[in-house]
Parts: structure tokens; sequence; C-alpha cells
């Protein structure tokens, strides 16, 4: 009955958090129900009652001011002038602006929607087809999460103990530019360009505007990233410096955000937060149910004794994450299964870093898969083009996603080398 009010409220279209809790209220109400009842909305508090998650509403509103600030856009004309020229300029830009937006926000659906905006219609007026270009803009938004700094990341590192921020951030710095390469790769060998790469990119700047224009942007990640890796902040710190740094760049030096228009800046971070951090309190809630009954216990003994090898164990973790991704939102589905699957993949003798990025990059690519990617909905919501034709443009990424994965989950230096030659 609990897992048919679950289900039936997530097809049903209600949101998680409320699905989630509306599940444990009936269950929990079965046994002593004074009791019981008080135990769902204290561990809600408990779960929000956390110094370190303030970097979540943090980091969505340094991400909210950027898109305010112009900063995108010259965010664009850098990538332009590095890629710009080469065989499918254009795509190529999209793909290399994500990596460096992934710097700056930590988000894929803020990258989709930033720049989406922009590239969609641009690259229609290039010749791109227009559901190629939202499918692209998409499937390059995975990248977003995976760059330090990285929302999910902080999240991970809330839920397991012992595993270090900055070891997770420098973990994901290789994952995220081999992604942009393979599908830069794709883009470039079977993109057919029947005009000039140097017209497609102009811009109307010289390279010379173009790099001078985004040097104070890409400093911004330096300064978050590297005080972070140097111990002078936490990444809750870190983010409100992102903040800072994010309005004194609008306001001030680019003057593109009037002081009015603050109050609607803020007020559209504080709603997307608020997703995020009720759906942490229900699945906080329900993880403490889980404990409580030993089911990760139960899990991890069950896993141990019909798991015979490490492979086998990481390939089974890879299906699993892929399908839950097609119908839950990646925090949620962090938050249900990191508590039970991380013991197992230590006792399986896989490295915690690893095993974190793996995570968090396989959720990510649930971003883009339908019913339920949040990416898709944004990006068809900005080329509307229909959402069957929009799937049918982005499957080709999502093998191309689900290949590095493969290479990530089996050459593990492509994750822990960086962080180990930092000294994490």
């Amino acid at each position: 009955m609990v897992y048919a009010i679950l289900i039936v409220g997530l097809l049903a279209g209600v949101p998680i958090a409320i699905s989630i809790v509306a599940a444990l209220l009936v269950f929990m109400g079965l046994g002593d129900l004074p009791y019981t009842l008080r135990i769902v909305p204290t561990e809600m508090f408990k779960g929000l009652n956390s110094f370190p998650l303030l970097a979540i509403p943090l980091f969505v509103l340094a991400g909210e001011v950027m898109n305010e600030s112009g900063i995108t856009s010259r965010i664009i004309g850098f990538a332009s002038v590095i890629v710009g020229r080469m065989r499918a300029g254009l795509a190529l830009v999209n793909i290399w602006a994500s990596v460096i937006f992934a710097g700056l926000s930590g988000s894929a659906v803020a990258d989709t929607s930033a720049i989406g905006r922009v590239f969609i219609p641009e690259m229609e007026k290039k010749g791109y087809d227009r559901s190629f270009a939202a499918a692209l803009t998409a499937a390059s938004s995975v990248i977003g999460p995976i760059i330090p700094p990285s929302i999910p990341v902080i999240i991970y590192a809330l839920i397991v103990s012992g595993v270090s921020v900055p070891a997770l951030f420098m973990a994901g710095v290789i994952p995220g530019i081999l992604l942009a390469l393979f599908l830069s790769a794709y883009v470039m060998l079977t993109v057919k360009v029947d005009h000039d790469a140097a017209a497609e990119h102009d811009t109307g700047q010289s390279a010379g505007q173009a790099l001078l224009a985004g040097i104070l942007p890409l400093l911004m990640p330096v300064f978050v990233v590297g005080s972070i890796l140097l111990g002078v902040v936490t990444p809750t710190e870190a983010a409100s410096f992102a903040v800072a740094y994010a309005l004194i760049l609008g306001v001030f030096v680019y003057r593109n955000i009037a002081l009015r228009a603050l109050p609607r800046i803020f007020a559209s971070a504080m709603k997307d937060s608020a997703v995020i951090l009720i759906i942490i309190a229900a699945v906080s809630a329900a993880n403490w149910l889980l404990t409580y009954n030993r089911v990760p216990n139960m899990l991890t003994d069950w896993v141990l004794a019909n798991v015979d090898s490490q492979t086998t164990f990481l390939l089974a973790v890879i299906v699993l994450f892929l399908l839950v991704g097609l119908f839950l939102e990646g925090i949620a589905a962090m938050l249900v299964l990191v508590p039970i699957m991380h013991p197992i993949a230590v006792s399986m003798g896989v490295d915690p870093v690893h095993f974190g990025i793996l995570v968090i990059f396989n959720l990510m690519i649930g971003l883009i898969t339908p019913p339920l990617g949040l990416c898709l909905f944004v990006a068809e919501g900005v080329a509307n083009v229909g959402m069957a034709r929009l799937i049918r443009s982005i499957m080709p990424f999502f093998f191309v996603e689900v290949l590095v994965l493969v290479i990530l989950t089996f050459v593990p230096e492509t994750v822990i080398w960086l962080p180990r030659v930092l000294g994490y």
C-alpha cells in the first residue's frame, strides 16, 4: 500500500517530496500513531539542519545572478575564439561554453536555460536543425554538475561522511572534460557542414575583445574552487563569495542588473532552492525509516553474499542508476540510494571518491532521458520542437554519455588521478 501511494503520486504529477511524505505518514501511522507521526517532521527538520546545506541556495542564487548579468554572452564569445573556427564550430562552441559555464553555476538546468536561449535560435539561423541544437544544448549541460563547483557533489558529501568535498571537486574535472571531448568528436564526425566555419562563428567581436570580455567571468571559478582547495573557506563560504562576485559584476561592472531587479532574482533563486531542499527533507525522513528497519544492512549482506566481483557490482550500479534516473530526479535518487549503495561499494573495494563521481555522472545522464529528464523539458521549452522529436535527436548523445560513463567506471584513474596528485 505504501509503495502504491508513492507510485500513484508520482504518476499523477504530485511533487516527489509530498509523495514520499504521504507514503511515510501512511506507513508510520499503522503503528503507534501519536509517536510515529511525530518522527516524520522531526527527521525532516534534522535533514535540513545543516550549515553546509546553505551552499545550495547560494550557488543557485549565483547562477540566477549570472544569467541576468550578461556573463553568459561573454562566456560564449570566449568559447567562440577558442573552438569557433573548427568544423561544426558553432556546435563546438555550444559544448565548450557549457564547460566554462559549469565552473560558474554547477547546475545542468541553469546551463540548459542560459545557453539554450542564446544557442538554439542562433544554431538554427546558421543551418543546424532546431531539434539537434536543443538536444546538443541539453546533452552538453550534463557537464555542469560534474565540473566544480557542483551542487550534487556538495549533497553527496553531506550524505557520505568522510568523503572530502575538494577531492570530489577535483575528481570531476577530468570526467567533465572527457565528456566534452567525446561530444565534440561525435559532432565533428557526424554533423554535415555546408557553409564557411568562419562565417558561422562570427560574433561581431575581435578575438582580443572576446578574450578580454571573458577574463572576469573566468576568474570566478578560479577564486571559488581555489579557495576551497587551499582550505581558506568552506564550500558554503565559497558559495557566498560566488554570489558577491556575480553581483559585483552584474550591478557595478557590466551594469546589466538594476537594483530594482534584485528582489525578483532573489525570489526566483528561493523558489528553485526550495524545490531541492524540500526533497532533501522528505528523503531524510525516508532514510531514517530505512535505517531503523535495517534495510541497508540487509541489502549489503545480500549483495556481498551473491555478487562475487567488483566488475559485476559496478555493472549492476550503472544499470540501476540509469533506470532510476528515468523516473526519479537526480538529487532525490542520490539521497535515497547512496546511503544504501555506498557501504556496499566500499566493502567491494571501490574507492569512495571514484564511486561518488560515478553516481553523480550516472544520475546526471538522467537529466536528458525521458520521461522525467529536467534538461529535456527546459530545452523543449526553449526550442518548442515537440518532445518526441527532441528525444529522437538526443538519443545519440545519450549513448555517447553512457560510453564515457563506462570508461570512467572501468578506468578509475580517469577519476581519482587528479585528487591523488593534489594530495586528497
